[in-house]
């Protein structure tokens, strides 16, 4: 049995005529007469009584009916709405932290101005577990920093930060420049191996044969920060997440003679993946952030 049928189960009682349920559907009498006999075939009773001019739903008919409107008035609805579903799909994103911080929340804001009724769902984590993530379909999106991950994905670069090297006021001599080789003998405050920055870090250092020995590791920029306000070493993070505390003269920015970081940021998708036009949508206006500046 198919929904065909149901629909013409319904019509037929609607109008009490095999005819004008036919003229109702534009399809023939002997279609609907053929699908109202292979309906009853399979319930095993009458579903219509025959009568002179016109026909009427038996008992079992009209259980059939009650059961089937509530059916049928969904597929209705959902007929109605199959052709915006795209608008109604979610969209889920994988995002680092740099990124979840300081370009994603303009970037979901303009979105959702043209898409209200589309729910985002971002998960913010580490530039490593953002690729796996996606990698084993739980994003239909990652943004990530550092360097493009390998694999059957698709990379497109939108933006760009430098790492600065800071520490507090007084923790060296003003106007201090620093060689590889000394930067490399301070107490260094660094995030974790594995993070982007860390690993921007490791390959500039790994290229002129330096390897950082930290004092402090960790997961979170903030409590780096912290540590480097409080005397307690050198810290390399983004100038996004230090613009505050070098205006506030709470850091001081150093220079190391030929190392110079810059940490890129790159939307990754599945090479198969099919694009809806919300994500391609989403992913025009992240390509757009690099050029202009997004307000807060």
């Amino acid at each position: 049995m198919s929904l065909r049928h149901y629909e013409i189960f319904k019509t037929v009682a609607e109008t009490g005529n095999f005819t004008k349920a036919a003229a109702k559907l534009y399809i023939t009498q002997s279609a609907v007469s053929h699908a109202v006999r292979e309906l009853e075939e399979r319930a095993g009773t009458a579903l219509f009584d025959r009568l002179a001019r016109r026909v009427r739903l038996t008992r079992c008919g009209e259980l059939l009916l009650a059961e089937l409107l509530p059916l049928l008035a969904a597929c209705g609805s959902l007929e109605g709405r199959i052709a915006g579903l795209e608008g109604e799909a979610p969209i889920g994103v994988v995002s680092s932290i740099t990124i979840a911080a300081f370009w994603l929340p303009g970037i979901l804001r303009r979105f959702a101005k043209r898409w209200p009724r589309l729910r985002v769902n971002v998960e913010v984590v580490s530039a490593a577990n953002a690729v796996e993530r996606l990698r084993g379909g739980g994003a239909d999106l990652a943004l990530v920093e550092g360097a493009p991950p390998h694999g059957a994905f698709i990379c497109s670069a939108f933006a760009a930060c430098r790492l600065k090297i800071v520490c507090a006021p007084g923790y060296l001599p003003a106007g201090t420049r620093l060689s590889v080789k000394e930067f490399c003998a301070e107490r260094l405050l660094l995030r974790e191996r594995g993070s982007a920055i860390r690993d921007v870090l490791d390959g500039a250092l790994l290229a002129v044969g330096y390897e950082a020995r930290p004092l402090w590791t960790s997961v979170n920029s903030l409590a780096l920060i912290e540590a480097a306000k409080a005397g307690l070493g050198v810290a390399i993070l983004p100038g996004e997440l230090l613009e505050a505390a070098l205006s506030e003269k709470r850091l001081t920015e150093i220079e190391v003679e030929g190392l110079s970081l810059r940490n890129g940021f790159f939307s990754v998708r599945h090479r198969d993946k099919y694009l809806t036009e919300p994500l391609r949508e989403l992913l025009s206006l992240i390509e757009e952030c690099g050029k202009a500046e997004i307000s807060y």
